[in-house]
């Protein structure tokens, strides 16, 4: 975002400030409050000015990050200043992606989503962006809204489905190659779209073969950071949507909390889980081709 001002201006309504405050505080500013203003914020590297007329003012080398993750999807309700209006490509299209797969814990999801015309400009109004920088919370609010309005399509993987797959295909790649055939499959059932664009994952001869198993004359765009397009980006929101709600019924099951990746936390949650249910457990809740798997059983260090 080099090109970017070096300054943000916009009116809120006042009815917010008390939420803008709070969360100012909460994110580690310090406020005061100059003459025709309701608060000044700042903290290194980041202003936010709240005057009396409700102009809000931002500045700050930090600035491009704090309108993207909290001021856009959480005041403004608008994402005009991280995604400005460049033209969108309102070609018709369907868009795949996919969440869950570096996670021990939780289900393997794939979903597809298909949009065209002015569909595909509007789905910036519902603030729709890569997934991976939006909260669980607008995840499921955004998610809902994609689905209410446009075709779509998921693939939801619980644990041991995936893992009976996985032996089958012997290949985690191989497994998504299905999953995103799958879904293309079932879109082009319900569309009758067949150009297509997903965030590369693999060598492209992986989805396109996967493709020609199921007999499917696609045009098929695959491109490295494919959320950068708009209907990529609501699959991606639906991906994660479906790990979140996978992820949800797992701990209904089970009675434990399953923290997501496969850090520290899921180590010990695992071994948790090991000690009270038995090793099996695994098979119900995670991704047994992970290394993480063999140091929860210390069977590596």
């Amino acid at each position: 975002m080099s090109n970017k001002p070096n300054h943000f201006v916009s009116t809120i309504d006042l009815g917010l400030a008390d939420k803008l405050r709070a969360d100012l505080i909460s994110q580690g500013f310090e406020l005061s409050t100059p003459q025709y203003t309701l608060f000044a914020a700042k903290k290194p590297g980041l202003s936010c000015t709240l005057y009396q007329s409700g102009k809000l003012m931002v500045q700050g080398k930090e600035m491009a990050s704090f309108l993207e993750f909290y001021l856009e999807p959480e005041i403004l309700k608008n994402v005009s200043f991280s995604y400005p209006d460049v033209g969108v490509d309102d070609t018709a299209r369907i868009g795949i992606d996919e969440s869950g797969k570096g996670d021990f814990f939780g289900p393997l999801c794939v979903a597809g989503v298909y949009a065209s015309g002015a569909d595909i400009a509007r789905l910036k109004t519902l603030g729709v962006r890569d997934s991976k920088v939006i909260n669980d919370t607008n995840i499921r609010k955004i998610g809902k809204a994609i689905s209410a309005d446009y075709a779509h399509h998921v693939v939801r993987i619980n644990p041991l489905k995936y893992n009976e797959l996985y032996l089958q295909f012997g290949n985690l790649n191989l497994l998504l190659g299905w999953g995103h055939a799958t879904t293309i499959e079932q879109l082009i059932q319900k569309t009758g779209c067949h150009n297509v664009i997903i965030d590369q994952f693999a060598a492209e001869h992986v989805v396109i073969n996967a493709l020609k198993r199921k007999k499917l004359s696609v045009s098929l765009h695959q491109r490295h950071r494919g959320e950068e397009d708009l209907v990529v980006a609501a699959a991606s929101i639906l991906a994660r949507q479906a790990f979140l709600e996978g992820l949800e019924r797992l701990k209904e099951e089970i009675g434990v909390e399953l923290p997501k990746g496969a850090s520290a936390a899921t180590i010990a949650t695992g071994r948790a889980l090991v000690k009270k249910y038995g090793p099996e457990v695994l098979n119900q809740v995670g991704k047994l081709h992970f290394k993480t798997r063999l140091v929860i059983l210390g069977q590596q260090p």
